[in-house]
Parts: structure tokens; sequence; C-alpha cells
């Protein structure tokens, strides 16, 4: 059991959630410390029944903590990480800036968990969008060998922050009344509107979102020779994300034997009944940790393919959920 725990960016809309998993899921601690900017030091928040006073981000409120739960933007996590570790905590980062390091392990807990304890003192947890697709793709690449994969991403504004949440309901509303909205996070209009873009331009047309699940994906199944081809489109929901998946296999891998690989893998849960109108919905999916599978069926086009549908929870399994999974992995050990 970890004696002392934090968890920075507290106050942040992943940063609740992860205050709330480390309460429902009784992660073991004896001291828990809440840590913020300058901000939003000094502010009260609830954790078991007790009142916390959140407390300033700064090197020395990682004195005597063992481990620490980030989320925070991608040059605070760049700053704050060192200053942890070299007090001896670990640090189980959601941002965005260690995961490609090449010392440090890229874990999602039912995929790669023997990663974790591999760590010099970090342990990075994916992008959202990547996560839901290889816990999907990993009962398939370990049956059959996935060789390539086309996804098409329907992201939530969720994943955009609370600002993109605001400019849905607030552009929706405005919309409606024919009136306008100036926009906070968004370069377009996301009400009633699709932007085929998340990220900035990265690489031979791709954005940085999707050379994201490129990269990120063969780091963590290990394997840099499976073919990727996403497009990552952010639609006008609040929350969940969704993806359009279609994996070519070295074994043909029937719709029915998928059906029962992704039933039988931790952290799936399979809702495919087409004729009755059952698939996984960004409605039906909040507020769930799992990831969500139907539509399966194979390529029309393809011996070897395989096509399905995936939706999952951005702030949970996509971030907040996976973070706590890797916390409670050490804490196993």
């Amino acid at each position: 059991m970890f004696e002392s725990i934090a968890v920075v960016g507290a106050t942040g809309a992943v940063g609740n959630l992860i205050r709330s998993l480390l309460d429902e899921r009784k992660f073991p601690h004896e001291q828990i410390k809440f840590l913020a900017s300058a901000r939003s030091a000094g502010k009260t928040i609830e954790f078991q029944g007790r009142k916390h006073k959140v407390e300033e981000l700064r090197p020395e409120a990682f004195d005597g903590v063992e481990l620490a739960i980030g989320s925070t933007p991608d040059p605070v996590a760049k700053e704050f990480v060192p200053w942890a570790v070299e007090r001896g905590c670990v640090v189980v980062d959601e941002s965005g800036y260690w995961r490609m390091d090449p010392k440090v392990p890229l874990v999602i807990p039912e995929v790669n968990p023997e990663a974790a304890f591999n760590h010099q003192g970090v342990i990075a947890s994916p992008n959202c969008s990547t996560t839901q697709m290889v816990v999907a793709m990993k009962p398939l690449h370990d049956a059959g060998r996935i060789t390539r994969v086309v996804v098409s991403t329907y992201q939530a504004t969720s994943g955009a922050g609370v600002g993109g949440q605001r400019d849905l309901e607030n552009g929706s509303r405005a919309a409606l009344h024919g009136s306008t909205h100036k926009y906070e996070t968004f370069a377009h209009p996301i009400a009633f509107n699709l932007i085929p873009q998340i990220g900035s331009p990265k690489h031979a047309g791709y954005t940085s979102e999707e050379m994201k699940m490129v990269d990120e994906t063969h780091k963590i199944l290990g394997d840099n020779t499976i073919r990727i081809c996403p497009t990552c489109v952010r639609v006008p929901v609040l929350n969940c994300h969704s993806e359009s998946i279609l994996v070519e296999t070295e074994r043909k891998i029937t719709a029915e034997e998928a059906r029962e690989l992704f039933a039988n893998f931790p952290g799936i849960k399979v809702v495919d009944d087409l004729a009755k109108g059952r698939y996984p919905k960004p409605s039906d999916c909040d507020g769930d940790d799992a990831v969500f599978i139907g539509r399966i069926r194979e390529d029309l086009s393809y011996d070897n393919g395989l096509a399905f549908w995936c939706v999952s929870d951005n702030l949970r399994k996509g971030a907040a959920t996976n973070a706590v999974q890797i916390a409670e992995l050490l804490d196993r050990t």
C-alpha cells in the first residue's frame, strides 16, 4: 500500500473523476493531497467525507509522496514530473508529454500490464482515442495478428475540455435561436456540424491526434509493422468517443469468433444485435468504464477483414479510469 498519494490537476474534469474513482474503488492509502495551479490553490474539496485544501503545484508539494496521478496540460507535466521523480515519487501521467519517451512505459492494464513494472519513475497513460481502439484490437491481435487498421473516430467535445462542451451547448442554443456564439475552443462551429481535424498538422496530411493513434498503438503492442490509417473527427456529442474500425488479420477471424473473443476479454462489453437495433451509442456508454463493441461483421471487400463499431467514455477509460487502474497495478506488487 502507498502511504501517501497525490492527485495533480485535482480540480480539472479528469482530476475530479480520478478523485471519484479512488473513492469508488477504495484505493488504499494513508494520506492524500490534491495539487493544482496557483489559481486553484486554497480551494476546498471533499474526499471520503473529509474536506481537503487544494495545494499549489510546486516541487516541495511532493515531499513524502509515494504515488502521484497527474492530469495536466503537457507543459505542466513536463515541469512537475521531474520534481516528483527526484523526490522518489512514482507518477502515473495522463498528459501526452511523456508517452513516446523511450524510457517511459505506455500502459493499458488490460493490454500490456507487464510494461508498468519497467518504469523509471514515470508511467504514461495513452491518448483516449488510442486506448479504446487498442483494447478492442488486443484480443484480435493475439488470435490472428492484425496487419492493418483503418479507423475513423467520432470524438466528443469533452475531449477538448470543459470549454469544448460549453461550445457545443451554447453554440447549439444560439443556432436554434438564430443568434451567434463566439466559440472559445473550436476553430469552427461544432453545433450541428462535424470538424474533420483534431490537433495540428503533423505528418503527410495527418494531424497530431491521428499520429498519436499510430505511434502509441505501435508502442503499446510492441509491433511497429501494423499499418494504421486514422481519420479523427470532432462531432457534436458531449461525451464518449466512437470509432469505426476495420482490421485485417493474418489468420481469418470470423464475426462469430470475434464476438466470442471480445466477450471474453476484460474491459470489453459486446452489444451487437442489428436486427433489434442494439449497438453501442454514446448516450448509453456515458459513465461506464468499459469499451463497448457492436456492429461486428466480416469485410465484404477482403477475406481476412473484420469491421466493428467501438464506443467508450473518453473521460473514464480514456483517461481517469485507465490511470487509476495503472495505480492499482502498482499497488498490487
